[in-house]
């Protein structure tokens, strides 16, 4: 792996240039990035109309709630305590 200033790397970057050889991806992570499982009830006929929308989109379930609380968490608003 190669180094390089911050400054150094800001200008590659801002300039387009590939500035990957410059990072240990062995080492990375995403920060924020875990999971908590939570539960979730449905009705029934819900949950049928679930599946069937993640079996037309080809994806789990899971990925698919998932999608959509991201989807629409996007869209709203920023609240008063950020």
């Amino acid at each position: 792996m190669k180094t390089i200033t911050a400054a150094e790397l800001d200008q590659k970057f801002d300039d387009g240039d590939d500035v990957s050889e410059y990072f240990d991806w062995a080492n990375a992570r995403r920060v924020n990035w875990e999971n908590e499982l939570v539960e979730l009830e449905l009705l029934k006929e819900e949950l049928s109309a679930l599946d069937a929308e993640a079996a037309r989109l080809n994806t789990s379930r899971q990925k698919l709630v998932s999608l959509w609380i991201r989807e629409r968490l996007k869209q709203s608003p920023p609240s008063a305590a950020e």
